[in-house]
Parts: C-alpha cells; structure tokens; sequence
C-alpha cells in the first residue's frame, strides 16, 4: 500500500535563506515589545556605560531582551543565554548577538539599577497615551513576598535587648558578692548604676570586682565560680557587645532581619496549602494600578502596610513629575492603609481618600452593632459644644485632662481624655467597663472627624463602587505575579537589587496585559 508524506529533505538547499521576519507573525508579542521599547529614550540609561574598554552590547538590545524574558517566565541569566541561542525570538530581538550569562547579569545587577525607574514610568506614559491609564486615579495593595534568604540565620531585637538586660545582670550579681566578700574599708560607698550597659561600664565594673575578688583567699566553691564568671565577663562581654551595636544598627527601626540577606525582614506570611503559617525573610512589596496596569510600585522593610504610604506616593511623584502628581484625584485602599497620619497626608494633597480605617467592616455588622452597641465608646453621646460625654445611664464623662503620643514613624496624636464621676452602685457597670475605678475613655477628635467624612464617602454610591473595584483590581495583579509567572521569591538580594527584580516583574506584566 502506497502513502503519501509531504516532501521531507534536512539537506535540501534553498534560494534564498529564511528570514526571521518570515517566521515571527505580525501580531507577536515580541514585536510590541520592540516598538515600545524602541520608542522610550535611553539617556539615563547610557550613564551606567564607559567610554573607555571594550565595546558593550547595546543597552536597548540587552533591555528588550530582559523584558521580554521576564514576559515569558524566564528569570535565570542562564536561562536567558539558552533562550539567545535557541528561541528565533530571542534571536530576532538581539539581531543572532549570543550574550553569556555574566553579561545578562551584569546588565540586570549593575547597568539597569539607577535608570530602570525612568524606564517603567516612560512605559507607563506610553500607556497613557493610548488611553489604557489615566493617572487620576489609582488602587493601592501590598502584598510580601520571600526573600532569596536563609529562613533559619536570624536576629532578633528583641533578644539582643534580652541579651543585654542578662549581661547587666549578671554584672550586678557579681558586683553584690564582691562586695560581700570585700573588707568593710574597701567597699565603694556608691556602687555603679546597672541600667544601661556599655564597654566602658563593663571595663569599670571587671576592674572593680577584681580588684575586690583579689582580697578573698580564693579556697571556696564560691570564690572559685566568682574568678570564673569574672574571666568569663572580662573575655567575652565587651566583644558581644561590640555584635550586638553591629547588629542594631542594621535593624535599625526593624524588629528583625536575616543574616542572609540583612536588609529582609521576617514577615508572617499567609497560609500555605498546609496551612503552616510562618516567619519568613520577606519584602513588603507595594503597588498601585489602574485598570490593572501597575503605574506604580515601591518594596519597603516594614511588616504593616499603613506606615508606606507616604513613601509609595512620593515615590508617584518623582516617576511622573509634579504636573502628574497635582492630577491624582483618588486613592482607593483597604483598611490596612487607614491611619489619622495617611488621612491627613491625603487631605493635604487633595486626593478624595476611599480608605476604609480598621473598624468600618465591623460597623455593617448587624450582629456586631446589636452586641456593642450601647456599651462601646464610640456609641457614646457626645456634646460637642460642652466637650462632654454621657454614659450608658445618663451620667456626664467630663474631660480630666489631653495627652500627646507619638506613632512610629514620629506622628503626634492628640488625645482627649474622660472620665465619669462615680460608677460605684451602678446596676450595669459589670457590662458597661471592667476597670475598678469610675469609667474613663480616650479620643482622639481629629482622627474622629476623618473616620466621620471616610464613612460617609465609602457608603455613597460612588464609595460603593470603588469598594467593589478595589478586589478585582490590585488582587488580581498580585495572583497573576505569584501564581501566573511564579514569582513567589526574590532572586536576587538586597533592598535596591529587590526593588529593580520588582519593577523587572512589573514592567513586563504592564506589556503582557497590553498584548493580551
């Protein structure tokens, strides 16, 4: 029986050689990519090159070849260079140049870093001239996301602190059984202050105790452990000390950070499908979208998301100028972002905040509000003329006296405080407070005032709308970075080499979603 193939010959010469442009469709997304890219001026980029050595590949070349890998999932430099050798695409971007994986890195790690930014906020500009963003308004999210770090090479704050306080201790155990084994005329009449510990402290007090310790015959199980811990003290307290301000100074702020990458902080991330939810070295990755596109992104080291907001925007400000920047009408955001400081940062700028602050969901609560209702302060009557608030049985709260606290990031918060005159035989004081005096509370007014007007704005119908917004247009961003292109952890380290990574990962998303 006689069957019939289609002409098949590897050796068959050919006239004319085939051409790339044959082979890679019109519609391709590598051909948006190269128009993009082609039409973005490279000024800041050209910086990061010498004039002197070697001739380098072309920095748009070696730039449309990273986008573009990240477009397709392909992270690794080696993989980049197997991509250059073999994909016709890649091939057709970089004009057949077969780059090694060191250059693709040096590119990412060295040349790219200070320029990228304007990079990103070009491309976006682009988009804006197409209609796809407009820049008045943005949704802002975060989202943390694994560092390239060791999970079990850690420091502590806190135990440092713990550490210290032990050492301090421990100097003052000693100093007491000195003193005890010590003639009467040779005891200081002022023993040194154990609050803070420092070398010099430590110096003068070892000094001290042995010249006390030298006294005593030495024969006693007592003696023998005082000499030691004394040794123990003299060879190892000031050299721990010396890591532990070594230490504190890359904390700084910081709670935490790995050893392995210093500038990750541990972060309590979600659950995973085993529902092992754990401290991990981490980034806080924030970005804002609009339509979906990221128009904006910084990485910070803090674990909560209110205290980045006023980085994230001026951040706004410096991609897209201060003309851009006075254009920004609105700001939608979960509660995580819902601060007095942020309230007020917004108010200044004129950008209507749909920011909910941490209590709003509860308050749609039918259940929640029946249960607190009567009871809780915030249901409490207050007489704004008079500053005076009634209780739950008609009892005046006066005002006792105001307070100013500072937050983290060094913003004062001015509080009223109230207090009811006598409680003492009231019929619902054991559901009314818990406290043994006469129930007092305080507020804080300005904050109240903001979290009046963000009510309001959030239940109208405008507010409902952005609400709704909110979930289908930062999240999904997040799920396609994470689950679509598996971008789970950081590869490279550093906060500065993380926050290119990032804008690498967001760059590329921004030209995938204009393909599709």
């Amino acid at each position: 029986m006689h069957i019939n193939f289609k002409y098949y010959n590897q050796n068959q010469t050919v006239l004319f050689p085939y051409s790339f442009e044959e082979l890679i469709p019109d519609n391709h997304p590598v051909r948006i990519v190269n128009d993009i890219l082609e039409r973005i001026n490279i000024a800041p980029l050209l910086k990061a090159y010498s004039k002197e050595g070697n001739p380098s590949y072309h920095p748009v070349m070696m730039l449309k070849v990273m986008v573009f890998a990240y477009m397709n999932n392909i992270y690794s430099s080696r993989k980049i260079e197997k991509a250059l050798r073999e994909n016709i695409n890649f091939m057709w971007l970089s004009n057949m140049s077969i780059v090694d994986h060191n250059t693709v890195n040096r590119f990412r790690a060295h040349k790219l870093e200070a320029a990228f930014k304007d990079i990103f906020s070009q491309v976006v500009l682009l988009l804006a001239e197409e209609g796809l963003v407009s820049l008045r308004q943005v949704f802002v999210d975060g989202t943390k996301i694994e560092a390239q770090a060791n999970r079990y090479t850690f420091v502590w704050a806190n135990a440092i602190k713990t550490n210290k306080e032990k050492m301090l201790r421990q100097l003052e155990e000693l100093w007491k059984y000195a003193q005890s084994v010590a003639r009467e005329e040779d005891k200081d009449p002022e023993p040194p202050e154990f609050k803070e510990i420092s070398k010099e402290k430590i110096r003068q007090t070892v000094e001290s105790i042995n010249a006390k310790l030298k006294g005593s015959d030495g024969k006693t199980d007592a003696d023998k452990k005082a000499k030691a811990k004394l040794n123990y003290i003299k060879n190892n307290f000031e050299k721990n000390l010396g890591k532990y301000e070594v230490q504190e100074a890359v904390l700084a702020e910081r709670n935490s950070y790995s050893k392995t990458d210093e500038d990750a902080t541990f972060m309590r991330m979600k659950d995973d499908h085993m529902m092992n939810g754990q401290l991990k070295p981490a980034y806080n990755a924030q970005i804002s979208t609009e339509n979906q596109f990221i128009v904006n992104y910084t990485i910070h080291q803090e674990t909560n998301d209110f205290n980045t907001l006023e980085h994230h925007l001026e951040n706004f400000k410096k991609l897209y100028g201060e003309k851009r920047w006075a254009k920004l009408e609105e700001l939608t955001a979960d509660a995580g972002y819902g601060s007095e400081q942020n309230y007020e940062l917004l108010e200044q700028n004129q950008i209507t905040p749909f920011v909910k602050y941490n209590t709003f969901d509860k308050e749609q609560d039918a259940h929640y509000q029946a249960k607190h209702k009567t009871f809780s302060k915030g249901n409490l009557h207050y007489n704004k003329e008079e500053d005076f608030y009634v209780c739950p049985m008609g009892q005046k709260m006066e005002k006792t006296h105001e307070s100013t606290r500072k937050t983290k990031t060094g913003y004062p918060q001015r509080l009223s405080h109230y207090q009811a005159k006598n409680c003492d035989g009231c019929p619902i004081r054991g559901v009314c407070h818990s406290s043994k005096e006469n129930r007092s509370i305080e507020r804080n007014h300005h904050l109240e005032d903001y979290k009046e007007k963000i009510r309001e704005l959030l239940k109208s119908e405008e507010g409902i709308k952005k609400r709704k917004q909110r979930s289908v247009e930062v999240e999904p961003v997040f799920a396609h970075l994470k689950h679509c292109n598996n971008f789970k952890r950081f590869t490279l380290k550093g906060l500065k080499k993380v926050e290119l990574e990032f804008g690498l990962h967001a760059l590329a998303h921004n030209l995938r979603k204009k393909v599709a």
